[in-house]
């Protein structure tokens, strides 16, 4: 799944980013992933500029972004160090979506849904007593959304992820919407490992429609328990993906 797809449903700008935002995204991408580990020195200034053919002004910029995100860390004399995880910007758009081109990985994935558990079945509550006619109208639109491409894995997480921001959106809770992103995140990433048969996604539909059902009905008690039924089938899934090492 792509990091392309992160950014469209943040509806990020589409503008060519900069030459100091690509490098910082390429390099960023590789800490997110592994391949450049935690604690180690990244690759002196001269080394960048000659593998990514850019100015050294570029890579100080780069380097500036990676450090205002809080996964890098320069010394004078010593280098650039890559920052332990804990202290990094998790909530930080491009971070979750470079974890989406990532390979996956079972402790951030468990802490993404560990959150999402604390937080989406309240929303769901919140959304049965506080939507409007026209945020009710989203989710449903997005219950028929996730029926129409249930035949595609890509555009049924689109469809899956844009029912999960309606919810949201419907608590009415400026702090809820702002979570959004680790609903993305958490999705797309995810569904590498339990949505690789589309055939599955049937039963998917109908525990969201129920969800949807619940919030119309503005039963906020039964929205709140569908909602973590709802996400305690994906945690069970991705225990099976993952085995016991989830």
């Amino acid at each position: 799944m792509s990091e392309l797809v992160y950014y469209d449903l943040k509806r990020a700008a589409t503008m060519t980013p900069s030459m100091p935002i690509q490098v910082a995204r390429e390099l960023g991408r590789r800490i997110v992933a592994g391949t450049i580990e935690e604690g180690t020195l990244i690759d002196d200034e001269a080394s960048l500029t000659e593998r990514y053919q850019v100015s050294r002004v570029v890579i100080r910029d780069a380097v500036k972004i990676l450090v205002g995100k809080g996964l890098l860390d320069v010394r004078r004399g010593i280098g650039t160090r890559v920052k332990p995880r804990s202290q990094w910007v998790l909530w930080d758009d491009d971070v979750l979506a470079w974890h989406v081109s990532a390979p996956p990985n079972k402790d951030f994935i468990r802490q993404l849904m560990d959150i999402r558990l604390a937080f989406e079945p309240k929303a769901a509550r919140w959304a049965a007593e506080r939507a409007t006619p026209e945020a009710l109208a989203e989710i449903e639109s997005a219950c028929i959304g996730m029926e129409l491409e249930k035949g595609s894995v890509e555009k049924f997480i689109i469809a899956d992820a844009l029912f999960h921001r309606s919810v949201l959106r419907a608590a009415r809770n400026d702090y809820l919407t702002a979570m959004e992103g680790v609903i993305y995140s958490a999705l797309l990433i995810s569904v590498q490992l339990t949505n690789k048969d589309p055939r599955t996604n049937s039963s998917s539909v109908s525990f969201h429609r129920e969800v949807y059902q619940a919030i119309a009905d503005k039963n906020g008690a039964l929205a709140e328990q569908l909602t973590e039924k709802l996400l305690n089938d994906a945690i069970r899934r991705l225990k099976e993906a993952f085995g016991n090492d989830y």
